[in-house]
């Protein structure tokens, strides 16, 4: 539950929407208690036992004084046009109300849209930003296939588990406490005997939730593995076509995918628990509250009538559909938690490559490239070892060595993709770890061995390291290149 009250502080930006959806869900559920209040005295006229109550004295703002003047009401429309218009009257009440009730309900989800999927989306973009900063290292460990899950599926689940959850967090204890606040009105005693019923329903439904969030983490994580295998699997095709691995990688697949299905099987099972078991509990306390308040007014213990029984009954019908979604609220809540987990595993990693308190600026190698008693491991095998040479301005260099061997170690060192375990690399006698590392990639121009083209344009994908290139530099820049291609490919023939 940490990590879902975690994803809270991202409501800060959408305070406002906060402040109109719980307002709209008050006004909402008001109208719905003053129209369920209609039923007593509608039944009153109905079957001739409605009191006629004459109150002359100022309305103040609590319940008995607004009851006694609706019944001034209702008595005088009976005295001066008789009981089929004070029907009449209730009826066309009930309809105004629940109108309104309606409207505040639809508001509350037009103020709601915003703000689920602004979290999510902010989510996202904050993941994603994580990401991105993270160092290269990072990604040689973890599996592309569950990160992507990650930023895909697990968030996809956050929305659907939390975030749909969240009008039923935020609506359904305002109707709770309203209900109850009105039972309690018509009856304290009835209604202590029926608060004292639900922590009973309470702890079995905890019972439930607890093994719903361990069911859905190994589901998330489980997922994450199989993202994992497809990626894999998509990109080492060539080899698995090559070595007739076909049969094999399929029944790898196969065997996972029934994993993820039995566990998925354990997890809806538990989930569709959750709806049929609160309102069947919520029943039985319905029930238990009928038969118990019913010994009440037939036993003349109770200051309510008949009529007023029947309107209690019916306002507490109201509390089990907010507790039962509440409920369901839950289940979702704990399902989403574990996907959240996961997203904040992620989020919480420190970044191990940064600026230091105060880097200095450059802009052009002046001098030259130093590697001093470099030592650098990986996953504790050791890469380098004690790696000294300089690289003067204005040379041209190779490195040459068998596969394996740190070439593309050496490479990546210098802008800073991986730290050193000892040692320096300076660049104009300036430790690369006192410059700023936008500075110092900014100086290398990198080819890389994989050729990648980002899902954009081509113009965009060439301008990708200097954003701000016009397009009479990018074309001067490629006739360039063309130009130094030739006179290549010329003297590989000429050497012929």
């Amino acid at each position: 539950m940490n990590y879902f009250f975690r994803i809270f502080n991202y409501l800060n930006p959408y305070k406002g929407y906060v402040i109109l959806n719980i307002i709209s869900n008050i006004l909402s559920i008001l109208f719905s208690l003053v129209s369920l209040t209609m039923i007593i005295p509608f039944l009153g006229i109905l079957f001739g036992t409605q009191e006629k109550v004459y109150n002359t004295s100022p309305l103040s703002l609590n319940a008995e004084s607004i009851k006694d003047h609706f019944y001034t009401i209702i008595s005088n429309i009976i005295d001066n046009n008789g009981k089929e218009e004070a029907l009449m009257f209730i009826c066309i009440l009930v309809l105004i109300t629940f109108f309104f009730r309606n409207l505040f309900r639809y508001l509350a989800l037009f103020f709601l849209t915003p703000i689920r999927n602004g979290i999510v989306h902010d989510m996202r973009i904050d993941l994603h930003k994580k990401m991105i900063s993270l160092p290269i290292g990072f990604f040689s460990e973890k599996r592309k296939g569950d990160l992507t899950a990650r930023m895909s599926s697990d968030l996809v689940e956050i929305e659907w588990s939390i975030m749909s959850s969240l009008e039923m967090i935020v609506k359904d204890p305002i109707s709770i406490i309203t209900y109850l606040s009105a039972l309690i009105i018509l009856s304290p005693k009835l209604t202590i005997f029926v608060i004292i019923l639900f922590p009973i329903t309470g702890g079995l439904i905890g019972v439930i939730g607890k093994s719903l969030k361990k069911s859905s983490d190994k589901g998330q994580n489980k997922m994450g593995e199989i993202m994992s295998i497809i990626d894999e699997n998509i990109s080492g095709l060539r080899i698995i076509k090559a070595f007739n691995a076909q049969k094999y990688i399929n029944d790898n697949f196969n065997k996972e995918s029934s994993n993820y299905k039995s566990i998925m099987n354990s997890l809806l099972r538990k989930k569709d628990l959750s709806s049929p078991m609160s309102e069947f509990l919520s029943t039985i306390v319905l029930v238990v509250v009928m038969w118990f308040g019913g010994q009440l007014v037939l036993n003349g213990e109770s200051a309510l009538n008949a009529q007023e029984f029947i309107g209690y009954i019916l306002i507490f019908s109201q509390i089990i559909p907010p507790a039962k979604s509440l409920t369901t609220a839950y289940y979702r809540i704990q399902k989403g938690s574990a996907a959240a987990q996961r997203v904040y595993e992620i989020k919480d990693l420190k970044e191990s490559i940064t600026n230091i308190l105060k880097p200095k600026s450059i802009t052009k190698l002046n001098d030259s490239i130093k590697f001093n008693n470099v030592y650098f491991s990986y996953e504790n095998i050791e890469i380098l070892k004690d790696i000294n040479f300089k690289i003067n301005k204005g040379e041209t260099i190779a490195l040459v060595g068998k596969s394996g061997s740190g070439k593309s170690t050496i490479a990546d060192l210098l802008p800073r993709y991986y730290d050193l375990n000892s040692g320096n690399i300076t660049i104009n006698d300036i430790d690369i770890k006192c410059l700023k590392i936008s500075d110092l990639r900014s100086l290398f121009g990198i080819v890389n061995q994989e050729s990648i083209l980002f899902n954009d344009s081509i113009l965009n994908n060439i301008k990708l390291g200097n954003l701000n290139a016009n397009e009479k530099e990018i074309v001067s820049c490629l006739h360039s290149f063309l130009l130094y291609s030739m006179n290549c490919s010329m003297k590989m023939i000429t050497s012929f």
